[in-house]
């Protein structure tokens, strides 16, 4: 009967190890993406902060000081927009809106964070969370018509899912490649 090694913990290792990664370009940009979206998560908690604490007060005159300091047009698209959607809050679609939000924040956050430490996770989220966005934006686009921050927003998030795919692409093409050397 054959004898069975026995096996040391590092051998028994549950997860794949992340493959060394010294390409300075590879690092740069994953990391500008996952910089990317850290601050998407953080304008989130600030607007939703921002929003939370309008709760029960006078909405026109904090939106009139807003678009007063800001020295918005308050007849421009989205300021009417915003303005509708928090005079029709209420206390249980404000909690809705939050805990959505919540959410969208901690996948941002754990994104930016795979990301930030070279993850192949990370950018398969990216890959998945940029794609499902795609087709509302590109909606968004066709409804309201181009314009330079619409135009902007699908060119940054296609880019994203097409820069973490050509990654993830060439880390299994380089994967294939050792495994035939073998």
């Amino acid at each position: 009967m054959p004898r069975i090694p026995k096996l040391n913990l590092h051998q028994m290792q549950t997860h794949i190890p992340h493959p060394k990664i010294e390409d300075p370009a590879h690092i740069k940009g994953v990391r500008t993406v996952a910089t990317l979206e850290f601050t998407k998560g953080v304008v989130v908690v600030l607007a939703g902060l921002g929003v939370f604490s309008m709760r029960h007060k006078d909405i026109w005159g904090v939106a009139e000081s807003f678009l007063e300091f800001f020295h918005v047009n308050p007849y421009h698209h989205y300021v009417g927009v915003f303005i509708n959607l928090v005079y029709r809050l209420s206390d249980v679609r404000l909690w809705k809106i939050a805990v959505v939000a919540a959410v969208y924040v901690m996948l941002r956050f754990i994104e930016a964070y795979g990301l930030w430490y070279l993850r192949p996770w990370a950018e398969w989220l990216a890959i998945l969370s940029g794609s499902i966005y795609i087709p509302f934006e590109v909606a968004d686009l066709l409804r309201w018509g181009p314009d330079l921050l619409r135009l902007l927003v699908v060119t940054i998030n296609v880019g994203i899912v097409l820069y973490m795919l050509m990654l993830r692409l060439e880390a299994a093409k380089k994967r294939h490649a050792e495994c035939l050397q073998r």
